[in-house]
């Protein structure tokens, strides 16, 4: 049996010191606060946290925001995966400001995101005007969310893939193409199971960041209760009521659903890794 070491060897002293640190950042920055949460969840009885929990508005909130999230990072898995390849297989004038612009959602503050998208799409909007004589709205729908979604969520996939496609050999596709492979059994069986684990944690970081958004989506959504609000914005509806154990509530199920979410991913994310060999 294979022994497991609690400690690897390094040249570099200050393991004890590093840990400890490690240890103490996790407990003061993490854990402690999110212990906090559902300790004060405690100030409701059980009655009273069910109906909180069960009740239809949340349930719309909650609906909403899992599956638009979902969607969302769905959809930025395909295109930021066409968007990385582009990037890294092929050279062409402006290459470097379109990488450029990928990380602007990062550095854009989300309120400033939210009112542009509104002023866009809104019924009279530069592309809102275009859709409502049609009688199809964008802003304070769905759509209009899962758009805000979008645009925040496709750096993650982007930069999750494109130091994995930098880093692949070439010469493993030249060899499965001598072997008689066509291109698309090349991107399937030879590519895609090396780039899956990259794949897998763009979709866990874009979801998770689509799920507690509230600056970007605020404004689009036009916060309409069991239509467009979202788990955030309710959640701050009872801090401004002064419902405190209400918002602690709300916030530690979205907080639990979250982990168990993506604790599956990173779960398929191991499982992957030892099915393809690449660990």
């Amino acid at each position: 049996m294979k022994r497991v070491a609690f400690r690897q060897p390094s040249v570099i002293p200050g393991f004890r010191l590093t840990f400890s640190f490690t240890i103490f950042y996790l407990f003061i920055i993490v854990l402690i606060p999110i212990a906090g949460l559902y300790f004060r969840t405690f100030d409701l009885d059980w009655n009273s946290f069910v109906s909180i929990v069960t009740g239809p508005r949340f349930i719309a909130a909650l609906r909403l925001s899992f599956v638009t999230s979902a969607v969302a990072a769905l959809f930025n898995v395909v295109i930021g995966l066409l968007i990385a390849w582009v990037l890294v297989r092929y050279e062409f004038p402006g290459r470097k400001v379109m990488d450029a612009i990928i990380d602007l959602p990062f550095a854009l503050p989300t309120a400033v995101a939210g009112i542009a998208l509104t002023a866009i799409y809104a019924p009279n909007g530069i592309i809102g005007s275009l859709f409502d004589p049609f009688g199809i709205r964008i802003a304070y729908t769905s759509l209009g969310i899962w758009i805000a979604l979008v645009f925040i969520g496709l750096p993650f996939v982007v930069r999750s893939v494109q130091p994995v496609l930098q880093d692949f050999n070439r010469e493993i596709e030249e060899a499965a193409a001598t072997l008689g492979a066509r291109r698309i059994q090349t991107i399937t069986r030879v590519m895609l199971p090396t780039l899956l684990p990259s794949i897998l944690t763009g979709f866990a970081m874009a979801f998770a960041r689509a799920v507690g958004e509230y600056g970007s989506v605020i404004f689009i959504a036009g916060n309409i209760p069991r239509q467009t609000e979202i788990l955030p914005l309710l959640i701050v509806f009872r801090l401004e009521e002064f419902n405190y154990p209400a918002a602690a509530a709300i916030a530690a199920v979205m907080l639990t659903v979250s982990f168990l979410i993506l604790l599956a991913i990173n779960l398929i994310q191991v499982w992957s890794q030892r099915r393809f060999g690449l660990v």
